[in-house]
C-alpha cells in the first residue's frame, strides 16, 4: 500500500492566498468606506463654495454689551439621612421622587476677553420648589411636603466659543454662583438655609440672527455647600420633628434650560 503525502502548499503562495480572501471578504467595506470618504470631501468643498451669508458679522467683537435671559429650572436635593429612629422605633427615610419646573428671568451683562472667552456676569431670578416624600421603613407609611423657594442667584461665568459657523457657534462655560432666598418659610418639616453657593457647568449655541442673537443654554449648577437648617427653634408642631431630624445634610443641585437675547 502506498502512502499518500500531502504536499504543502509554498509559504508565499500560502500568502497571496490568503490576502486574495481577505480582499474578497472585505471588499464590500472598502467599498462603503471609500464612498463615505468620497462623500464627505465632495460636501465639505461645497459647503466651502457655497456658505451662507453671515448676520450681524462684528457682534462678537463688542467690548461690552447686555442682554436678557428667560428659561426654565428644576430644583433637586441630595439628601444624606441621618438614620434617626423615634420614640416608637419607627425610621424615616426622604426623597424628592420628581422634579418640579420653576421660571427663571434674568439679566446678561457680558464683557469680551478675547475671540474666544468672554466674562459673564447673570443676576437671575429663580422660581421653583421642592416637593419631599418622607416613607417609614417597616409601614410604609408615607408624608408628602414641598418647600418653595425663591432665589436671586448673582453666577459670574467665563464663556469659551468655538470658531463660527455661518450664523451658528457653540460654547461651553464655567464659572460659580452665589445665590440668596428672597422669604423663608418657618415651621415647615424641612427648612433651608437663605443662602447658597456653588460652581456652573453649561453648553449652549449662539445662532445669528438679523436683528439680535439667540443662544439656547443648558446647564448645571452643583452646590458647594450643605444648605439644611439644622437648629430648628422655628419648629413648633412636634409631630413634624422627626421628618426634620431623619435628614442629616442637603446639597442643591440645579438644571436649567435658557435662552438668551443679545
Amino acid at each position: 500500500m502506498v502512502e499518500q503525502k500531502k504536499l504543502k502548499t509554498p509559504y508565499p503562495l500560502r500568502t497571496y492566498l490568503c490576502f486574495t480572501r481577505l480582499t474578497r471578504v472585505a471588499k464590500p467595506a472598502i467599498l462603503t468606506l471609500l464612498t463615505v470618504l468620497s462623500l464627505f470631501a465632495c460636501s465639505t468643498k461645497a459647503w466651502g463654495q457655497h456658505q451662507k451669508l453671515q448676520h450681524q458679522p462684528y457682534v462678537d467683537q463688542r467690548l461690552f454689551h447686555l442682554g436678557f435671559t428667560i428659561g426654565l429650572h428644576t430644583q433637586d436635593l441630595i439628601l444624606t439621612q441621618s438614620g434617626y429612629v423615634g420614640k416608637e422605633g419607627e425610621a424615616w427615610f426622604s426623597d424628592i421622587p420628581r422634579y418640579s419646573p420653576g421660571f427663571t428671568a434674568g439679566l446678561i451683562a457680558d464683557l469680551h476677553l478675547t475671540n474666544r472667552l468672554n466674562l459673564r456676569a447673570i443676576p437671575t431670578l429663580q422660581l421653583g420648589e421642592k416637593r419631599f416624600v418622607f416613607k417609614e421603613q417597616t409601614t410604609g407609611e408615607e408624608y408628602k411636603t414641598r418647600v418653595r423657594n425663591n432665589y436671586i442667584s448673582l453666577p459670574l461665568q467665563l464663556k469659551l466659543s468655538a470658531d463660527r459657523i455661518d450664523n451658528f457657534r457653540p460654547y461651553i462655560l464655567l464659572g460659580g454662583y452665589g445665590s440668596i432666598e428672597l422669604a423663608s418659610r418657618k415651621g415647615e418639616a424641612v427648612r433651608l438655609k437663605p443662602y447658597d453657593m456653588g460652581i456652573e457647568l453649561g453648553v449652549g449655541w449662539d445662532l445669528y440672527l438679523p436683528m439680535f442673537k439667540l443662544a439656547p443654554e443648558l446647564k448645571l449648577g452643583l452646590s458647594l455647600i450643605d444648605i439644611l437648617e439644622k437648629e430648628r427653634s422655628d419648629l413648633t408642631d412636634e409631630s413634624l420633628r422627626k421628618y426634620a431630624l431623619s435628614l442629616s445634610k442637603a446639597s442643591q443641585r440645579v438644571v436649567t434650560l435658557s435662552f438668551h437675547f443679545e
